[in-house]
């Protein structure tokens, strides 16, 4: 039985010595490494054993009874979350490891929120127990009030397929057919055990143990526990179906493609589909251990393995028979331009980084051709020093960067009718296109409503797909438009001259046009927040809160402490976190997410500040292209609307 596991934790929790633990009692290391020591397995990158962090999603391989195990070791700080998230979407078990004396910290439920969401079944290893101050009630009543109150504790009341009466109470309250079996039958260990494997699998109840991972103490019965309550079903017996989940270039440039075998099997040679209807032959097919590979002829449903041949499988792919690409809600809200020394090739240095952006698509490079200048979304400063050093080891390059700014983005208040027209001579196409408000952080939506009798159904596919192609600049700041439904009304092509791209230039001049008309909004991103302190230092916080321009809920109070949950901008609160730490002298706590994105706060400074000039966007304009007398010549947006060919 294969299985895929995943090691998740708030920063610090012992999630690398715990994989180390793991893989050691199962003989697929022969020395446990640790972090401090710099030899942990699974975190072999320099950078990794520099910092004491672990920066990449890496993966180990076990045997244990009956099943075959794939790990993967997750980066707990904050700035490579979304590395993890990618990983969280091939996990079929979780395990969050939890510092008995730090108890459930911000990321710890960042981690719980992102798995609840994915429904992958879960559990917990309480950690560090040795500790001075360690607490595991503590620490397991904490989960059960801020993460699930269907945490239930199997360090003493599991052995082998025998649970004690605690246990069976706690499984028949999640049930009401077993709750009434058990008033009427009593105990029947294999019924009862049966059920706690189905409630498990489906996500119902959270198992957690305790121990010590640096001791050795608890890791090797939680193996056990593991083995025993965990299931399976991938079947051979259907077409190869795959997702992409991490994407890796070699020194010698050659990309390496990860890949979660879902069902039916791969051999090397065979010919797999993915993307838009890309084909290509698998030429080598890798299983990974940490940092070495051996080299198979053949993978099967439910494992973890590489291959090379796919030149350009993004992640999040969908390959085989599977066509539906993975979504990934933690994005980036920061945005920085790289500076590179005098001399370097900027344009050498692009292909450089978009080998980065393949490997995460988060970092969304972006090459601004007007200014000659790379610029890429980032999580925070972190993972800026870690990307410096990384150009810096894999590419020879010295560079440095501008100090993160905020991702802002437009949107409209109001509908409006767009109209584009572009011909220049031995050119033509013009669009009629609606804007309207869509639902907030739900992007960019298509529809048209335009006869094919007015134009081509190809040509209408093609309105849609030059909207989705890149980002459409807003007139405010410049900033990408949001949160709007383009509605393709009617459009006109020309039998001779219409040529490849024009309906590119007419359907951006159309909406530019609009845009002109329309009543527009600049927003901003917005973390949803929950801080937990002494009921003393509330009303600190809610001034704090109010401050910065964010929104709270009625505080809840919890004993002595109470809980304050929120949204606000990322802007005034992406450094809260070392303040709360410094007035609750390192006692509260904070879980900052991304919200998504709402009205700037300050959008008149943000405005000035930014100083975009609409006139003078080289790739976007707002005016449209006639022809008269074999010329073309530039109309005005706010004269075009009546020069337009198609009947309004």
């Amino acid at each position: 039985m294969n299985k895929t596991i995943g090691i998740l934790a708030h920063v610090d929790a012992g999630k690398t010595t715990f994989s180390e633990q793991l893989l050691y009692h199962t003989n697929s290391i022969k020395n446990r490494g640790r972090v401090d020591h710099q030899s942990a397995f699974l975190d072999s990158h320099e950078i990794e054993k520099q910092r004491g962090i672990t920066v990449f999603a890496d993966q180990g391989m076990f045997d244990f009874g009956d099943s075959t195990y794939y790990l993967i070791d997750t980066p707990g700080h904050v700035d490579f979350s979304p590395e993890m998230e990618r990983a969280i979407q091939v996990m079929d078990v979780a395990i969050i490891v939890v510092s008995a004396v730090e108890g459930v910290e911000g990321h710890t439920e960042t981690v719980w929120n992102l798995l609840k969401k994915h429904r992958v079944p879960t559990f917990f290893f309480i950690n560090k127990t040795d500790r001075t101050g360690a607490d595991v009630d503590r620490v397991l009543e904490e989960i059960r009030s801020n993460l699930s109150a269907n945490a239930c504790n199997i360090f003493e009341s599991l052995a082998s397929e025998v649970m004690n009466e605690e246990l069976i109470e706690f499984i028949a309250e999640r049930d009401e057919a077993l709750l009434e079996h058990y008033m009427e039958e009593g105990y029947e260990p294999k019924l009862w055990f049966n059920a706690m494997q189905s409630l498990v699998q489906s996500s119902q109840i959270y198992p957690c143990s305790s121990g010590s991972a640096l001791q050795d103490i608890g890791v090797k019965e939680f193996l056990e526990q593991l083995e025993l309550l965990t299931i399976t079903n991938f079947s051979n017996h259907e077409p190869f179906a795959g997702r992409v989940y991490k994407v890796r270039y070699e020194e010698n440039g050659t990309r390496v493609t990860f890949i979660k075998a879902l069902s039916g099997t791969l051999n090397v040679r065979d010919e797999i589909s993915y993307g838009n209807e890309m084909i290509e032959k698998v030429t080598q097919i890798r299983r990974y251990n940490g940092s070495q590979y051996e080299h198979i002829n053949q993978v099967s449903a439910g494992e973890l393995f590489a291959v090379i041949g796919l030149s350009d499988a993004s992640v999040g792919d969908g390959v085989g028979v599977l066509r539906e690409k993975a979504i990934y809600e933690l994005v980036p809200a920061l945005r920085s331009k790289v500076v590179f020394e005098s001399g370097v090739n900027v344009k050498e240095a692009l292909r450089y980084f978009r080998m980065l952006e393949a490997e995460d698509p988060s970092l969304n490079v972006i090459w601004e051709e007007r200014f000659q200048e790379v610029h890429l979304h980032v999580m925070g400063a972190i993972q800026l020093e870690v990307l410096q050093q990384i150009v810096r080891d894999r590419y020879r390059l010295n560079i440095k960067f501008e100090k993160p700014e905020i991702l802002y983005k437009e949107t409209i208040e109001t509908e409006v009718i767009g109209y584009g027209h572009f011909e220049p001579l031995r050119h033509y196409a013009e669009v009629h296109v609606k804007l309207e408000p869509g639902n907030r952080n739900d992007g960019i939506t298509f529809e048209s409503k335009c006869h094919s009798d007015d134009l081509a159904i190809g040509f209408q596919n093609l309105v849609g797909q030059h909207i989705h192609e890149k980002e459409i600049h807003g007139l405010l700041t410049g900033s990408p438009l949001t949160d709007i439904k383009v509605t393709l009304l009617t459009g006109r092509a020309h039998n001779q001259h219409t040529h490849g791209g024009d309906f590119r230039e007419a359907t951006f001049r159309a909406i530019r046009q609009g845009l002109e008309k329309a009543k527009k909004l600049l927003l901003e991103p917005y973390y949803q927040f929950k801080i937990k302190v002494e009921l003393e230092q509330m009303g600190r916080v809610l001034a704090d809160i109010q401050s910065a321009s964010g929104r709270f809920d009625p505080p809840v109070t919890e004993g002595e402490k109470t809980i304050i949950t929120g949204i606000v901008p990322v802007a005034t609160f992406m450094d809260y976190s070392a303040v709360l730490a410094s007035f609750t002298h390192g006692k509260g706590r904070i879980s900052l997410t991304f919200q998504g994105y709402h009205r700037c706060h300050n959008e008149k400074e943000v405005i000035d500040r930014i100083g975009y000039d609409k006139n003078a966007d080289p790739d976007f304009t707002s005016s449209s292209i006639f022809c008269s007398k074999g010329q073309g010549f530039s109309v005005p947006w706010d004269e075009a609307e009546e020069m337009m060919h198609c009947i309004k």
